[in-house]
């Protein structure tokens, strides 16, 4: 039976107006100390985006959300928070914010496979 891992999770969403509370679930980032892996994936249907936010700034959502690639990277190219250990960096990137990318509480579980498991769960909660 193969090892099972800690692991840890948070979806990313995007919330325009943050005193409406209204969301739309956009990615996950998944954290697994024992494989090393912090890694997000998203995905921005735009369309549904604009359907529910109006005049929704689509390219600086891009850029946000490519920042949490770069961050999760852990390279010179994730800017100063890249440079922190794999576990700062994911605590920084799932900190509580009043912004329009936010996350959710985070949540632990087990996998064999960081990767899989970041496909399974943005297959379940996004799309």
């Amino acid at each position: 039976m193969p090892e099972k891992h800690l692991f840890e999770y948070a979806i990313i969403r995007v919330m325009p107006r943050v005193e409406r509370e209204e969301f739309l679930n956009v990615g996950v980032i998944l954290y697994c100390p024992a494989q090393g892996f912090l890694q997000t994936v998203y995905a921005l249907p735009e369309e549904r985006l604009r359907a529910l936010f109006g005049d929704i700034n689509l390219p600086e959502l891009h850029e946000r959300l490519q920042a949490f690639e770069r961050i999760c990277a852990g390279r010179a190219t994730g800017g100063t928070i890249g440079q922190l250990p794999i576990a700062a960096r994911f605590r920084w990137l799932t900190a509580t914010r009043s912004t329009v990318v936010q996350t959710s509480a985070v949540h632990p579980g087990l996998c064999t496979d960081a990767a899989a498991t970041l496909a399974r769960l943005h297959a379940q909660l996004v799309l």
